[in-house]
């Protein structure tokens, strides 16, 4: 096998709350400790090789666009470490550091507000190839001519304000901005959920299309199982900020094995199925200024037990190159069966 392109180690980001003087005071007086910080990713480890599309799944809050900064630069890890390439992005100076971050770029969710509506889309797409030497700029009108053409617009978009395209081609030309630095991985967070459904496809299309061209690298945020089959090679799925399952997209489809991936998956309407009731995950996300002791998922696990509450599950293998953070999977086979098959523990 190829060695990761992408490599985490125990990753994880804390936000925590700045107090004013006013708020520190107030708590030195009343002997209030400190807020705990937000724990938004929570000992990620990953790795991604090079060619391969990676989903990352979740509910809203369970840390999927935070590790996706995280890896992207946009933001410091709190702990644990990111390789690229087999580099400690960490360890390198200034300079070498941003030469590797812009080999990883990020296409964002809403259209709408990931371009500057003051500038031109030329301009838009054109800015950071210039600014870092990319691209010389006498070959700028070139590249640009290259770039549309890549996304599936023409060279008249160039002079056109972001508010005069739709939002599948404004998605296009975040897409066209994301390859102008020649990236080596593209981070998808959520860049289809804001469209309608055709033009999901259409989106979708030009991606696969663009990685076999460009011998490109996905880390695929979606909440949407529908498009994660369709289009990723392994699927990690994420719950307050923990990885909880992580194993190919058949694996994963086939035999989930955590709890929360079943009640994910039970929701997917299947045409093949008929008519049928869908119901959501139970019960709410836990807030994670409080998260809850043990396994974060046991206030909504049917099979929830008292080691659950109590012990945090190690994610380990529990197949060849299928991982899950379940007690579930240490009991015996004839139990492990009926939870395969979504039946009571």
């Amino acid at each position: 096998m190829s060695a990761p392109i992408l490599e985490l180690r125990h990753v994880g980001k804390i936000f925590s709350q700045r107090q004013d003087l006013i708020e520190r005071t107030l708590g030195l007086l009343t002997r209030t400790p400190p807020a705990a910080g937000v724990h938004a990713v929570n000992d990620v480890s990953l790795s991604v090789a090079p060619g391969k599309v990676i989903g990352i799944v979740g509910e809203s809050g369970c840390g999927k666009s935070t590790l996706a900064r995280v890896v992207a630069q946009l933001i410091p890890a709190t702990q644990g470490e990111v390789f690229y390439r087999g580099q400690d992005l960490a360890k390198l100076d200034a300079a070498a550091r941003r030469r590797m971050a812009l080999e990883i770029q990020m296409v964002f969710q809403n259209p709408y507000a990931s371009l500057n509506p003051r500038k031109r889309i030329g301009d838009i797409i054109m800015e950071a190839p210039l600014v870092h030497g990319i691209t010389p700029a006498r070959e700028r009108d070139k590249r640009l001519a290259e770039l549309l053409a890549m996304v599936g617009l023409d060279m008249s978009a160039a002079q056109r304000f972001p508010h005069q395209f739709s939002g599948g081609q404004r998605q296009r030309v975040g897409i066209a901005r994301a390859l102008a630095v020649k990236p080596k991985m593209l981070i998808c967070d959520e860049s289809v959920a804001a469209l309608d459904v055709s033009i999901q496809a259409q989106i979708l299309n030009l991606l696969m299309d663009l990685k076999e061209r460009e011998q490109l690298t996905y880390l695929f945020i979606s909440h949407d199982l529908g498009v994660v089959e369709h289009i990723c090679d392994e699927v990690v799925i994420m719950y307050l900020g923990r990885v909880v399952e992580h194993a190919s997209t058949e694996e994963i489809f086939s035999q989930p094995r955590h709890p929360y991936t079943q009640a994910l998956l039970a929701a997917v309407p299947r045409l093949e199925e008929g008519k049928r009731a869908y119901q959501p995950v139970e019960g709410e996300i836990p807030s994670p200024l409080n998260p809850p002791n043990g396994c974060h998922f046991n206030p909504r696990c049917p099979h929830a037990m008292p080691r659950c509450r109590s012990e945090v599950p190690l994610l380990r293998e529990v197949s060849m190159r299928h991982q899950a953070a379940c007690h579930l999977n240490d009991l015996n086979p004839q139990r492990e069966s009926a939870i395969d098959q979504g039946e009571p523990a």
